[in-house]
Protein backbone atom coordinates (compact mmCIF):
# COMPACT_ATOMS: atom_id res chain seq x y z
CA UNK A 1 0.00 0.00 0.00
CA UNK A 2 3.19 1.95 0.75
CA UNK A 3 4.54 1.13 -2.49
CA UNK A 4 1.00 2.19 -4.69
CA UNK A 5 0.80 5.33 -2.84
CA UNK A 6 4.04 6.88 -3.84
CA UNK A 7 4.03 5.93 -7.15
CA UNK A 8 1.24 7.63 -7.19
CA UNK A 9 2.61 10.17 -5.62
CA UNK A 10 5.13 11.07 -8.12
CA UNK A 11 2.57 10.12 -11.13
CA UNK A 12 0.53 13.22 -9.92
CA UNK A 13 3.97 15.45 -9.79
CA UNK A 14 4.70 14.53 -13.02
CA UNK A 15 1.39 15.19 -14.79
CA UNK A 16 1.90 18.51 -13.09
CA UNK A 17 4.94 19.47 -13.42
CA UNK A 18 4.03 19.31 -17.40
CA UNK A 19 1.02 20.88 -17.54
CA UNK A 20 2.36 23.98 -15.96
CA UNK A 21 5.47 23.52 -18.63
CA UNK A 22 2.52 23.42 -21.43
CA UNK A 23 0.26 26.07 -20.36
CA UNK A 24 3.34 28.80 -19.00
CA UNK A 25 2.85 31.30 -21.88
CA UNK A 26 5.48 34.02 -19.66
CA UNK A 27 8.11 34.60 -21.83
CA UNK A 28 11.63 34.78 -20.88
CA UNK A 29 12.81 37.84 -19.27
CA UNK A 30 15.10 39.95 -21.89
CA UNK A 31 18.54 40.92 -20.65
CA UNK A 32 19.75 43.89 -22.45
CA UNK A 33 23.23 44.76 -22.79
CA UNK A 34 23.88 47.80 -21.10
CA UNK A 35 25.15 50.12 -23.51
CA UNK A 36 28.70 51.68 -22.86
CA UNK A 37 29.50 55.31 -23.76
CA UNK A 38 32.77 56.14 -25.78
CA UNK A 39 33.57 58.95 -24.11
CA UNK A 40 37.61 58.79 -24.35
CA UNK A 41 38.41 60.76 -27.36
CA UNK A 42 40.73 58.86 -29.73
CA UNK A 43 41.43 61.51 -32.41
CA UNK A 44 43.34 62.11 -36.02
CA UNK A 45 43.64 65.52 -37.54
CA UNK A 46 43.65 64.97 -41.26
CA UNK A 47 42.98 68.56 -42.14
CA UNK A 48 44.79 67.53 -45.41
CA UNK A 49 42.93 64.84 -46.76
CA UNK A 50 41.05 66.88 -49.03
CA UNK A 51 43.90 68.24 -50.90
CA UNK A 52 45.90 64.85 -50.99
CA UNK A 53 43.24 63.26 -52.19
CA UNK A 54 42.49 65.66 -55.06
CA UNK A 55 46.03 65.11 -56.25
CA UNK A 56 45.33 61.62 -56.62
CA UNK A 57 47.25 60.08 -53.72
CA UNK A 58 45.79 56.82 -52.50
CA UNK A 59 46.07 55.74 -49.32
CA UNK A 60 46.60 51.58 -48.32
CA UNK A 61 45.51 49.22 -45.71
CA UNK A 62 46.99 46.04 -45.28
CA UNK A 63 47.28 45.82 -48.91
CA UNK A 64 44.07 47.50 -49.86
CA UNK A 65 43.36 50.96 -51.50
CA UNK A 66 40.97 52.20 -48.49
CA UNK A 67 39.20 55.56 -47.63
CA UNK A 68 41.65 57.03 -44.94
CA UNK A 69 38.59 57.80 -43.26
CA UNK A 70 37.40 54.44 -43.61
CA UNK A 71 40.78 52.97 -42.14
CA UNK A 72 40.40 55.01 -38.94
CA UNK A 73 37.10 54.39 -37.99
CA UNK A 74 37.49 50.35 -38.75
CA UNK A 75 40.97 51.04 -36.04
CA UNK A 76 38.91 52.42 -33.43
CA UNK A 77 39.35 56.50 -33.98
CA UNK A 78 35.97 58.13 -33.03
CA UNK A 79 36.91 61.67 -33.74
CA UNK A 80 38.43 63.62 -36.60
CA UNK A 81 40.13 66.87 -35.63
CA UNK A 82 39.84 69.33 -38.78
CA UNK A 83 41.79 72.87 -39.23
CA UNK A 84 39.62 75.88 -40.13
CA UNK A 85 41.03 79.14 -41.65
CA UNK A 86 38.83 81.85 -42.65
CA UNK A 87 39.78 82.70 -46.18
CA UNK A 88 43.05 80.79 -47.44
CA UNK A 89 44.45 81.99 -50.72
CA UNK A 90 43.80 78.64 -52.06
CA UNK A 91 40.44 77.21 -50.73
CA UNK A 92 41.96 74.29 -48.53
CA UNK A 93 41.12 74.64 -45.31
CA UNK A 94 38.39 76.47 -46.08
CA UNK A 95 35.02 76.72 -44.73
CA UNK A 96 33.60 74.86 -48.28
CA UNK A 97 36.51 72.14 -47.76
CA UNK A 98 35.94 71.82 -43.89
CA UNK A 99 32.42 71.27 -43.90
CA UNK A 100 32.49 69.02 -46.82
CA UNK A 101 35.22 67.10 -45.16
CA UNK A 102 32.57 66.93 -42.27
CA UNK A 103 29.65 65.50 -43.35
CA UNK A 104 31.79 62.78 -44.67
CA UNK A 105 33.47 62.33 -40.91
CA UNK A 106 29.83 62.06 -39.93
CA UNK A 107 28.77 59.92 -42.39
CA UNK A 108 31.65 57.79 -41.21
CA UNK A 109 30.10 57.63 -38.08
CA UNK A 110 33.02 59.50 -35.91
CA UNK A 111 32.83 62.71 -34.57
CA UNK A 112 33.62 66.28 -35.46
CA UNK A 113 36.27 68.68 -33.77
CA UNK A 114 36.88 71.47 -35.07
CA UNK A 115 39.92 73.34 -34.62
CA UNK A 116 38.68 77.21 -35.27
CA UNK A 117 42.43 79.16 -36.30
CA UNK A 118 40.98 82.84 -36.57
CA UNK A 119 43.12 83.47 -39.33
CA UNK A 120 43.51 82.95 -43.01
CA UNK A 121 46.40 81.02 -42.29
CA UNK A 122 48.52 78.77 -39.66
CA UNK A 123 48.03 80.13 -36.24
CA UNK A 124 50.53 79.06 -33.42
CA UNK A 125 52.42 80.27 -30.53
CA UNK A 126 54.58 82.20 -32.84
CA UNK A 127 51.78 84.04 -35.16
CA UNK A 128 48.28 85.11 -34.47
CA UNK A 129 47.74 86.89 -37.60
CA UNK A 130 43.99 88.61 -38.31
CA UNK A 131 42.16 87.54 -41.09
CA UNK A 132 42.76 90.03 -43.74
CA UNK A 133 38.77 91.40 -44.13
CA UNK A 134 38.98 92.12 -39.99
CA UNK A 135 42.21 94.17 -40.31
CA UNK A 136 40.84 97.70 -39.87
CA UNK A 137 38.50 96.52 -37.71
CA UNK A 138 37.52 98.58 -34.41
CA UNK A 139 37.19 96.45 -31.38
CA UNK A 140 33.85 96.80 -30.89
CA UNK A 141 33.47 95.42 -34.73
CA UNK A 142 35.83 93.19 -34.63
CA UNK A 143 34.09 91.25 -31.34
CA UNK A 144 30.69 91.29 -33.64
CA UNK A 145 32.99 89.57 -36.56
CA UNK A 146 34.01 86.90 -34.71
CA UNK A 147 30.54 86.38 -32.83
CA UNK A 148 28.87 86.34 -36.47
CA UNK A 149 31.63 83.93 -38.25
CA UNK A 150 31.48 82.08 -35.14
CA UNK A 151 27.64 81.05 -35.42
CA UNK A 152 27.93 80.69 -39.28
CA UNK A 153 30.67 77.77 -38.83
CA UNK A 154 28.02 76.38 -36.12
CA UNK A 155 24.94 76.69 -38.64
CA UNK A 156 27.00 74.86 -41.32
CA UNK A 157 29.49 72.50 -39.52
CA UNK A 158 27.82 71.82 -35.89
CA UNK A 159 30.44 70.04 -34.49
CA UNK A 160 30.66 68.09 -31.31
CA UNK A 161 33.89 69.90 -30.09
CA UNK A 162 35.36 73.09 -31.17
CA UNK A 163 38.31 74.80 -30.76
CA UNK A 164 38.71 78.31 -29.72
CA UNK A 165 41.41 79.47 -31.62
CA UNK A 166 44.54 77.01 -32.38
CA UNK A 167 47.89 76.78 -29.58
CA UNK A 168 46.97 80.57 -28.03
CA UNK A 169 50.15 80.96 -26.06
CA UNK A 170 49.89 84.46 -26.09
CA UNK A 171 46.41 84.95 -27.45
CA UNK A 172 45.10 84.98 -30.64
CA UNK A 173 44.03 87.57 -33.41
CA UNK A 174 46.55 90.10 -32.62
CA UNK A 175 47.02 93.01 -32.04
CA UNK A 176 43.73 93.34 -30.79
CA UNK A 177 43.46 90.09 -29.16
CA UNK A 178 47.52 89.47 -27.57
CA UNK A 179 47.41 87.86 -23.87
CA UNK A 180 49.81 89.99 -23.35
CA UNK A 181 49.53 93.12 -24.69
CA UNK A 182 46.25 92.99 -24.50
CA UNK A 183 45.05 90.48 -21.76
CA UNK A 184 41.38 92.18 -21.44
CA UNK A 185 40.39 92.31 -25.01
CA UNK A 186 42.03 88.62 -25.65
CA UNK A 187 39.45 87.32 -22.73
CA UNK A 188 36.86 89.34 -24.47
CA UNK A 189 37.06 87.90 -27.86
CA UNK A 190 37.94 84.69 -26.13
CA UNK A 191 33.77 85.06 -24.30
CA UNK A 192 31.97 86.21 -27.23
CA UNK A 193 33.36 83.16 -29.17
CA UNK A 194 32.21 80.85 -25.87
CA UNK A 195 28.82 83.21 -25.77
CA UNK A 196 27.87 82.28 -29.18
CA UNK A 197 28.67 78.49 -28.89
CA UNK A 198 26.35 78.42 -25.53
CA UNK A 199 23.89 80.47 -27.39
CA UNK A 200 23.69 78.67 -30.84
CA UNK A 201 24.63 74.90 -30.17
CA UNK A 202 25.09 74.62 -26.11
CA UNK A 203 26.06 70.73 -26.45
CA UNK A 204 28.59 71.85 -27.87
CA UNK A 205 32.08 71.63 -26.39
CA UNK A 206 34.37 74.28 -25.96
CA UNK A 207 38.02 73.74 -25.93
CA UNK A 208 41.27 76.16 -24.87
CA UNK A 209 43.86 75.24 -26.31
CA UNK A 210 47.76 75.61 -25.27
CA UNK A 211 51.10 74.33 -26.40
CA UNK A 212 53.61 72.80 -24.24
CA UNK A 213 53.46 70.62 -20.56
CA UNK A 214 55.56 73.14 -18.69
CA UNK A 215 53.32 73.02 -15.44
CA UNK A 216 54.31 77.10 -14.44
CA UNK A 217 53.41 78.12 -17.94
CA UNK A 218 50.33 75.82 -17.91
CA UNK A 219 49.18 77.03 -14.55
CA UNK A 220 49.92 81.10 -16.02
CA UNK A 221 48.09 80.51 -19.33
CA UNK A 222 44.88 78.63 -17.74
CA UNK A 223 44.91 81.05 -14.46
CA UNK A 224 44.25 83.85 -17.31
CA UNK A 225 41.36 81.82 -18.61
CA UNK A 226 39.44 81.59 -15.42
CA UNK A 227 36.52 84.43 -16.73
CA UNK A 228 36.20 82.17 -20.20
CA UNK A 229 33.34 79.80 -20.06
CA UNK A 230 34.98 76.66 -21.71
CA UNK A 231 34.56 72.47 -21.35
CA UNK A 232 37.89 70.95 -22.29
CA UNK A 233 42.05 72.40 -21.50
CA UNK A 234 43.89 71.24 -25.25
CA UNK A 235 47.77 70.62 -24.93
CA UNK A 236 50.46 70.35 -27.53
CA UNK A 237 53.28 67.57 -26.76
CA UNK A 238 55.36 67.44 -28.97
CA UNK A 239 59.35 66.08 -27.13
CA UNK A 240 61.14 67.93 -29.97
CA UNK A 241 59.96 70.72 -28.80
CA UNK A 242 58.15 70.45 -25.59
CA UNK A 243 60.89 67.87 -23.55
CA UNK A 244 61.26 64.33 -23.69
CA UNK A 245 59.79 63.62 -19.92
CA UNK A 246 56.64 61.89 -20.64
CA UNK A 247 55.76 61.55 -16.88
CA UNK A 248 55.47 65.34 -17.07
CA UNK A 249 52.64 64.83 -19.48
CA UNK A 250 50.23 63.10 -16.77
CA UNK A 251 51.43 65.31 -13.89
CA UNK A 252 50.66 68.71 -15.91
CA UNK A 253 47.00 66.78 -16.67
CA UNK A 254 46.43 65.74 -13.21
CA UNK A 255 47.76 69.54 -12.14
CA UNK A 256 45.63 71.41 -14.41
CA UNK A 257 42.34 69.14 -13.85
CA UNK A 258 42.40 69.32 -10.05
CA UNK A 259 43.07 72.94 -10.45
CA UNK A 260 40.44 74.28 -12.78
CA UNK A 261 38.21 71.68 -12.64
CA UNK A 262 38.25 70.84 -16.60
CA UNK A 263 38.86 67.52 -18.55
CA UNK A 264 42.29 67.92 -20.51
CA UNK A 265 42.89 66.46 -24.08
CA UNK A 266 46.65 66.18 -25.91
CA UNK A 267 45.45 68.19 -28.87
CA UNK A 268 48.39 67.27 -30.83
CA UNK A 269 51.15 64.92 -30.48
CA UNK A 270 53.10 62.84 -33.38
CA UNK A 271 56.19 60.24 -33.39
CA UNK A 272 58.88 59.05 -36.70
CA UNK A 273 58.70 55.62 -37.48
CA UNK A 274 61.60 56.35 -39.77
CA UNK A 275 64.38 58.98 -39.45
CA UNK A 276 64.90 58.96 -43.33
CA UNK A 277 62.86 61.36 -46.18
CA UNK A 278 60.64 60.54 -48.56
CA UNK A 279 60.54 64.50 -50.55
CA UNK A 280 63.50 67.15 -50.66
CA UNK A 281 61.76 69.08 -47.53
CA UNK A 282 63.36 69.28 -44.96
CA UNK A 283 61.77 67.17 -41.74
CA UNK A 284 61.17 68.76 -38.26
CA UNK A 285 62.82 65.24 -36.75
CA UNK A 286 65.60 63.73 -38.58
CA UNK A 287 68.04 63.39 -35.56
CA UNK A 288 68.29 60.30 -33.24
CA UNK A 289 69.03 63.45 -30.35
CA UNK A 290 65.35 64.52 -31.20
CA UNK A 291 63.94 61.27 -29.70
CA UNK A 292 62.85 59.84 -26.59
CA UNK A 293 65.32 57.33 -25.23
CA UNK A 294 63.51 53.95 -25.77
CA UNK A 295 61.52 54.84 -28.50
CA UNK A 296 63.84 54.22 -31.53
CA UNK A 297 62.11 55.76 -35.03
CA UNK A 298 60.28 52.79 -36.57
CA UNK A 299 57.46 51.46 -36.79
CA UNK A 300 57.32 49.71 -33.68
CA UNK A 301 58.88 52.44 -31.79
CA UNK A 302 56.00 54.80 -33.06
CA UNK A 303 53.70 52.66 -32.23
CA UNK A 304 54.82 51.66 -28.62
CA UNK A 305 55.25 56.05 -27.92
CA UNK A 306 51.64 56.45 -29.12
CA UNK A 307 50.79 53.73 -26.91
CA UNK A 308 52.86 55.14 -23.94
CA UNK A 309 50.66 58.37 -24.14
CA UNK A 310 47.50 56.88 -24.69
CA UNK A 311 48.26 54.51 -21.52
CA UNK A 312 49.20 57.95 -19.59
CA UNK A 313 46.25 59.99 -20.29
CA UNK A 314 44.15 57.36 -19.39
CA UNK A 315 45.57 56.94 -16.44
CA UNK A 316 45.61 60.19 -15.33
CA UNK A 317 43.03 61.81 -13.17
CA UNK A 318 41.48 64.43 -15.53
CA UNK A 319 42.55 63.27 -19.09
CA UNK A 320 40.06 62.32 -21.73
CA UNK A 321 41.50 61.91 -24.80
CA UNK A 322 44.11 62.34 -27.53
CA UNK A 323 44.86 63.29 -31.70
CA UNK A 324 47.53 62.49 -33.61
CA UNK A 325 48.45 65.15 -36.26
CA UNK A 326 49.41 65.20 -39.04
CA UNK A 327 48.86 61.49 -39.73
CA UNK A 328 47.56 61.95 -43.14
CA UNK A 329 50.46 64.11 -44.37
CA UNK A 330 52.52 61.91 -46.75
CA UNK A 331 54.84 63.32 -49.61
CA UNK A 332 51.59 63.74 -51.78
CA UNK A 333 53.33 66.20 -54.32
CA UNK A 334 56.29 63.40 -55.08
CA UNK A 335 59.39 62.90 -53.61
CA UNK A 336 61.20 65.06 -55.63
CA UNK A 337 59.30 68.39 -54.27
CA UNK A 338 61.49 70.68 -52.42
CA UNK A 339 57.44 72.00 -51.11
CA UNK A 340 56.55 68.48 -50.05
CA UNK A 341 55.55 67.52 -46.46
CA UNK A 342 57.88 67.91 -42.88
CA UNK A 343 55.81 65.39 -41.91
CA UNK A 344 55.84 62.34 -44.22
CA UNK A 345 58.09 60.30 -41.75
CA UNK A 346 55.73 60.70 -38.91
CA UNK A 347 52.78 59.51 -40.91
CA UNK A 348 49.93 56.96 -40.17
CA UNK A 349 51.59 55.58 -43.26
CA UNK A 350 54.85 54.64 -44.43
CA UNK A 351 56.43 55.79 -47.41
CA UNK A 352 54.64 53.55 -49.80
CA UNK A 353 51.12 54.83 -48.62
CA UNK A 354 50.22 51.76 -46.16
CA UNK A 355 48.76 52.08 -43.02
CA UNK A 356 51.34 51.28 -40.23
CA UNK A 357 50.68 49.35 -36.46
CA UNK A 358 50.87 52.88 -34.87
CA UNK A 359 47.00 52.19 -36.39
CA UNK A 360 46.10 50.02 -33.06
CA UNK A 361 46.26 52.82 -30.56
CA UNK A 362 42.80 53.79 -32.25
CA UNK A 363 41.76 50.56 -30.44
CA UNK A 364 39.10 50.92 -27.77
Amino acid sequence: MKTHITILSCVTFLVTLFSCSSNDTTPDPVVESPVVEDNFIRAADVSYLPEIESSGTVFYNNTKAEDMLTTLRKAGCNTIRIRLWRNPLNGHSGLAEVKALAQRVKQAGMKVWLTVHYSDTWADPGVQTIPAEWENLSFSDLKTAVSSYTATILTEINPDLIQIGNEINSGLLWPQGHLINNEAQCLALLSTASATIRSKTPNTKIMIHYAGVIAADTDWFFNKMKSVDYDYIGLSYYPVWHGKDMQLVKSTIDALGSKFSKKVVIAETAYPFTLGYNDWTNNIIGLDSQLVPNYPATPEGQKSYMMAIKQLVKTSQSGIGFAYWGGEWVSFKGNESKEGSTFENQALYDFNNKSLPVMQVFNK
